[in-house]
């Protein structure tokens, strides 16, 4: 062993260009064996006292390349070590390499500094004219070119394998003055390290990325390709800028926690600098920015306090203004569909406003808590409506009661949109997975597993207590419309049907003098509704009302008189001819939606003969159907259909040809 140690030592005092030829590997592979074994740790000392002074020698030699591989080789002997168990000797090892690179740093940041003034670096203000330098700039680009390739080699033989690797040493040198301009206004006592004016450091952070991303590209991006460094030059000063940034967000964040205005005003600049970062400046997405520090329990608690705090002051707000419940779109048809109020507006707005914060946090447990967060705030402006409605339940057919059933069905309808958004089915899918208590309650593991499987929504729970309270007020405003046509009905519900002349008696057919009220009155609701609903609410509405007035007309007119042939000939002109086309502007067949009193007025305007056989043939079928027997005839119904009677059944028609006037015989 002394003599190869001789031997060795002779050949580097001889050439110190030897580290990484053939005969230095030889001499290496000769003794790391027995390192190995554990029995020559003196003697490796002794060899790397050597290279130490090689690179000594190297370095008054101004012989750099031969410093960083004489590094490069003791580098390598260190990863032989790992598995050595010869702690000391590593340690030792490990300590040399320390001591040589941060000699070989020195001096080489020492060069590289002066070549970056040179280049006018850094650049602060917007470049004003070509990167390039008139004078010797061929001679700076070579020297810029030859320290940024030895840095980068420097700093892989310090950067142990197991480590990530750290910002690349030519950043990290050309962050050094902005780093001393940003701590040297952003902190202490200047002026410009203000608690309530974050956006001067991140707009000045954000300036000086733009500013140096021409600098980056062009100069040194170049190099690092010639270099085999798989790096972005302008990537890596924006991750060192941002490294400032982010100790500074943290300090401020937790300095900030007891004042709700000036946190606030700290996560909008946050937030808006995250965009700003992501969109301008071309941050890789996989990069942390600044979101991963609002998720600092502390911080995202107090988000959220404050998100609740300033959204139900809002609610207030938008509630107790002037315009709440009128529509901004009111004037304007194509644009005013749902015909949402202000109100309804504007807290969903709020709501996307909150979505927009929240949806870039790189942790979909902090997310879901802000959705949390998002379905109390739905549900508190539910009840609100809700309170709001009850005072003006006692006259639904207002303008406000409207107003508040469509604010309902707007906040229904975006709910609804809501539930298909990939953003919210990518939280669902983290809900189910997490177990999240905030969002899943209390349900079963069926309602659970339809959650999984994609087939309901985050928001089914709100979306039922909306459709029912949509029901409940769509019901009440039905009724009451009702109760005024009913009222304006009554006279003609009790006209003189039976002594009315048949219509071969009259010249022209006209509508009932007593039906007149009750058609205006329907014709007025119906324009009103119009105006006032929105288009799926008035759809709702007036076959709502249709059904109603239906059953009405049947009950309270059919069924209770009895009808001349004239009188059969007026109801049905009053149908067909008045009340159907009131409806017609809102469908092709507005017929289909009075069944009862269409199908009624074919049975009473039958011609005698047609009455006899169809009376006939029904109590027949009654017989055989008493007696078991007469199977093989045709059904009644079908006999009906043929006439055009689909929805009422034989006994219905047979009460209806009961109330015919005119049989032969009487």
């Amino acid at each position: 062993y002394i003599d190869m140690l001789v031997q060795t030592e002779e050949v580097i005092k001889g050439d110190t260009k030897i580290f990484g030829n053939e005969r230095y590997k030889h001499l290496l592979s000769f003794f790391l064996p027995s390192v190995f074994c554990g029995l020559t740790e003196a003697v490796m000392c002794e060899v790397l006292c050597v290279c130490s002074a090689a690179v000594q020698q190297c370095l008054m030699t101004s012989s750099v390349w031969e410093a960083i591989r004489a590094v490069d080789s003791m580098a390598a002997l260190d990863a032989g070590l790992n598995q050595s168990g010869c702690s000391h000797l590593q340690d030792f090892l490990r300590e040399t390499l320390h001591f040589w690179h941060k000699i070989i740093k020195d001096r080489l940041s020492s060069d590289f500094e002066k070549v970056l003034t040179q280049l006018h670096w850094p650049i602060i203000s917007p470049p004003t004219q070509s990167l390039t330098p008139t004078a010797n700039g061929q001679e700076i680009n070579s020297q810029l070119e030859l320290l940024v390739t030895q840095l980068l080699r420097a700093l892989a033989s310090a950067t142990p394998p197991s480590q990530a690797p750290p910002l690349c040493l030519p950043i990290q040198i050309m962050l050094l003055p902005l780093s001393r301009r940003f701590r040297y206004h952003f902190y202490g006592n200047r002026q410009t390290n203000s608690l309530s004016k974050p956006e001067w450091y991140l707009t000045q952070v954000l300036m000086w990325m733009g500013n140096s991303s021409t600098f980056m590209e062009e100069k040194i991006q170049p190099i690092l390709d010639r270099a085999g460094a798989a790096i972005s030059a302008r990537v890596e000063l924006c991750r060192g800028l941002l490294c400032l940034v982010q100790d500074k967000v943290a300090s401020d964040a937790s300095r900030l926690l007891y004042d709700d205005v000036l946190f606030c005003h700290l996560m909008e600049e946050v937030l808006q600098f995250e965009k700003e970062l992501r969109s301008n400046q071309n941050y890789p997405a996989v990069l942390p920015g600044l979101l991963h520090l609002l998720l600092d329990d502390a911080v995202l608690q107090k988000w959220l306090t404050v998100e609740r705090k300033m959204a139900v002051e809002k609610m207030d707000a938008m509630l107790s203004a002037e315009g709440a419940w009128s529509s901004q779109y009111k004037d304007i048809s194509d644009m005013d569909e749902l015909k949402a109020p202000d109100c309804a507006e504007t807290f969903m707005t709020l709501l996307q406003v909150i979505t927009e914060r929240y949806r870039g946090l790189p942790c979909p447990s902090a997310q879901l808590k802000f959705l949390g967060l998002q379905r109390e705030l739905v549900d508190d402006f539910r009840i609100r409506l809700t309170q709001v409605m009850k005072e003006e339940s006692r006259c639904p057919l207002g303008a406000r009661y409207c107003a508040i059933l469509n604010a309902v069905n707007y906040i229904s309808t975006i709910l609804g949109d809501w539930g298909d958004n990939v953003f919210f089915l990518q939280l669902q899918q983290a809900a189910v997975s997490l177990g999240e208590e905030t969002v899943l309650g209390d349900l079963g593991v069926m309602e659970v597993g339809r959650l999984a499987s994609l087939e309901g929504s985050l928001f089914e729970g709100l979306l039922a207590l909306l459709d029912r309270l949509k029901g409940d007020m769509m019901g009440r405003l039905l009724e009451w419309t009702m109760r005024e046509i009913t009222e304006k009905a009554r006279p003609y519900g009790q006209d003189r049907w039976l002594s009315l002349p048949s219509q071969h008696d009259q010249s022209t057919m006209s509508l009932s003098s007593s039906a007149c009220p009750m058609m205006l009155c329907v014709r007025d609701r119906l324009l009103n509704l119009h105006q006032v609903l929105s288009l799926s609410l008035f759809q709702l509405a007036w076959q709502g009302l249709a059904e109603r007035l239906d059953n009405f007309l049947y009950q309270d007119v059919v069924l209770s008189n009895h009808f001349s042939d004239g009188g059969a000939a007026q109801l049905q002109f009053d149908m067909t001819r008045n009340l159907f086309p009131l409806f017609g502007h809102y469908c092709k067949r507005p017929e289909n939606f009075f069944k009862h009193v269409k199908e009624a007025c074919i049975i009473l305007c039958l011609n005698v003969g047609s009455a006899i056989l169809l009376r006939d043939l029904l109590k027949d079928s009654e017989e055989e159907t008493r007696d078991m027997g007469g199977i093989e005839d045709p059904p009644p119904e079908s006999a009906l259909n043929e006439l055009g009677v689909y929805c009422l059944a034989p006994c219905d028609v047979q009460i209806l040809l009961k109330l015919r006037a005119s049989w032969p015989g009487q």
